[in-house]
């Protein structure tokens, strides 16, 4: 199995489950890894975003995030709201999630996946996969993710075993028009007005009740 963006890696409908039997990774312990991709035409947050762990390591904390895209030098930007900072990754291989998220999105938008794996005393890779034109970038010594991004090395040969699961935004409003018949426009017109005496408002009620009785 490889990693196809919208299926295992990008953005996805679907948390991944599967092994994607990948041949390649790279280290991921203290550093930080972000992966491009355009979100959906009807995506609106981000819930759950995940990582294939290659290799069985200590225990560890890992971040995960999204980035806003920085058109200038096709690089990560900031990181945005909703970012998960304390997450188990475990001491096997396999996928690591980062579950209950609320990080707004916008839809056709270029976006970076973040990931921050706190170091290990034995190597911990993120599985890739040989994939042409992609964008990927890393940050070394980190312990965080960080606000906003500089890259220490990147590429476009691999996608990167990083998810995010998206959910549509809300419906946009609709605006309903009440359209008023002449008769009942006529009636509000006459009898619902209102007379100033000795600087008191008096309306016509009982002339309303007569009406709707």
């Amino acid at each position: 199995m490889v990693l196809v963006k919208g299926t295992n890696c990008g953005f996805v409908t679907t948390a991944p489950t599967a092994d994607p039997n990948l041949g390649n990774a790279y280290g991921i312990d203290n550093n930080a890894l972000a992966f491009k991709d355009t979100s959906p035409a009807t995506a609106g947050k981000i819930v759950e975003i995940g990582w294939w762990c290659f290799t069985a390591t200590e225990e560890s904390n890992f971040e995960g995030g999204i980035y806003s895209h920085n058109s200038g030098d096709d690089l990560p930007g900031d990181l945005l709201d909703g970012v998960s900072r304390t997450n188990a990754k475990g001491t096997t291989t396999g996928w690591k999630r980062a579950t209950g998220l609320n990080i707004p999105i916008s839809s056709n938008t270029i976006y970076w996946l973040g990931l921050q794996l706190d170091d290990t005393a034995t190597l911990t890779s993120i599985g890739a996969d040989p994939a042409v034109g992609v964008k990927y970038s890393f940050k070394t010594s980190q312990t965080t993710l960080p606000s906003s991004w500089s890259q220490t090395y990147g590429g476009t040969k691999y996608n990167m075993a990083i998810y995010a699961v998206w959910e549509a935004g809300a419906p946009a409003g609709t605006n309903i028009q009440v359209n008023i018949s002449d008769g009942l426009n006529t009636f509000i017109t006459e009898y619902f007005g209102c007379w100033i005496l000795s600087g008191f408002f008096i309306f016509s009620i009982i002339e309303i009740l007569k009406h709707i009785g």
